[in-house]
């Protein structure tokens, strides 16, 4: 995986710059190149509800004027996203021509239904602009399917790191937690009901929360399969990684846990009623936007504290992909060289909308002066890019998998025994593992 060349002398040097408009690396007008081609043709974007989805919706106007091509665009959350990406897949008759995939959780399934069209024989014909060779080993590899197609293009990795209240720990004179232990001691520490306080926030929502539980999962030593290929997911580490999400969520979390997704943890944090969430690193725009946050200044972004067997970064990715059913493939991909150019890429930098998957973004020093988040929201990330690793195992049954350990996960906040939860979770997915993966 890439190693983004963070060097904080040069971010802090930078950090009071802003972004200008010529700084952007041009995406259009490349010699030779016809941007026009697909002029009058009219495209149907999905997009998944995020940053990045947010950033493309706000400059698409760009990719209208200079191509000519028209885009209706529709940021869907991801659950819903999922669920209607295969019923139209399935359908043959989906109603977009691009889309916004999950590697974590679509990448295989979407490659079991030659959903998306191989972009290989597109590559010969690109602008110099595109240069494939910019994206970083860790994107294409999410990127590549087993039998070789390239059926999407990488947008974002995303490595999820620990956002916590500087305020609230300097309260109780507590420094970050360098250890899972700390954690757990931080949150019990700083744990205030009674006044609306939380040590802890994440997940608890059955099929979400499977992410916040492998993050400790990974830092126990864990991994989802054993030396011969079965699942590994009642194994002590298992156990014990479950059981400190279990008492962090329903000891130092806040009431009706099992209920929140990331949006409403996010809600609490920026409200400045929790000590620490840990989720992906790129929902961290809010927490610094005076309109929306009450904590802006206070909120430190930090690399994920080691477990006892290991520390770190459970990372997960999302690309954009042109539907093998699109009549308008050609001018599809032309809205994917867009998306996922160096000039959105630098933007998303610049924005902190993600962990670009471009080399390039990270050596922009115009995107790199324009970061609307502190220098210390990019160091995190560069380093958590350093000790990461796929958060969720890469499987087709993906989807599965969250929903049957998300519901363990779910009962386990409400009072049912770990070890049990686990090993019943186990054998009810090993035979949807094996009637898939057979």
């Amino acid at each position: 995986m890439y190693r983004a060349p963070i060097h904080r002398r040069s971010l802090l040097q930078a950090s009071g710059a802003t972004l200008a408009a010529s700084a952007i690396p041009a995406a259009f007008g490349q010699a030779g190149f016809d941007w026009k081609r697909y002029a009058g043709t009219a495209l149907e974007v999905h997009l998944v509800k995020s940053p990045r989805g947010e950033l493309l919706q706000k400059f698409q106007k760009e990719f209208e004027d200079a191509t000519g091509i028209k885009v209706g665009a529709e940021q869907i959350p991801e659950q819903q996203s999922r669920q209607k990406a295969v019923i139209e897949f399935n359908s043959g008759k989906p109603s977009f021509d691009v889309i916004q995939l999950s590697y974590h959780v679509q990448k295989r399934q979407f490659a079991k239904g030659k959903w998306l069209e191989d972009l290989r024989p597109m590559f010969a014909a690109t602008p110099p602009e595109f240069d494939r060779t910019d994206f970083s080993p860790g994107g294409m590899f999410y990127a590549t399917q087993a039998d070789g197609r390239i059926d999407s293009l990488p947008l974002n990795l995303d490595p999820w790191v620990l956002y916590w209240n500087k305020e609230l720990f300097a309260a109780k004179g507590l420094a970050y937690p360098k250890n899972f232990a700390e954690i757990v001691e931080a949150a019990k520490k700083i744990h205030d009901p009674a006044n609306g306080i939380v040590g802890f926030v994440g997940r608890g929502l059955k099929n979400a929360n499977v992410p916040v539980w492998t993050s400790f999962f990974l830092g126990y030593g864990g991994s989802f399969f054993d030396a011969n290929g079965k699942l590994a997911t009642e194994t002590p580490a298992a156990v014990a990684s479950a059981t400190m999400y279990r008492d962090l969520l329903k000891n130092t979390g806040p009431a009706g846990i099992s209920g929140y997704n990331w949006n409403e943890a996010q809600s609490l944090f920026l409200q400045g009623k929790a000590a620490m969430w840990l989720d992906g690193s790129g929902f961290a725009p809010p927490l610094e936007d005076p309109t929306k946050s009450k904590i802006v200044g206070k909120v430190g972004y930090g690399l994920m504290p080691a477990g006892p067997a290991a520390q770190v970064s459970a990372t997960f990715g999302d690309g954009m992909g042109v539907s093998a059913f699109s009549s308008k493939k050609g001018a599809a991909f032309y809205y994917c060289m867009w998306a996922t150019g160096k000039a959105m890429q630098a933007r998303m930098l610049a924005t902190g909308s993600g962990a670009p998957v471009r080399i390039s973004a990270y050596r922009d020093k115009e995107a790199i002066a324009g970061l609307k988040l502190p220098v210390e929201w990019l160091a995190t990330v560069g380093e958590s890019m350093r000790i990461a690793r796929p958060g969720l195992p890469i499987i087709e049954p993906v989807t599965e998998f969250r929903d049957v350990f998300g519901i363990a996960l779910s009962n386990m906040l409400n009072g049912a025994d770990v070890a049990a939860e686990l090993k019943r979770a186990t054998a009810e997915f090993a035979p949807v593992l094996a009637k898939a993966e057979g």
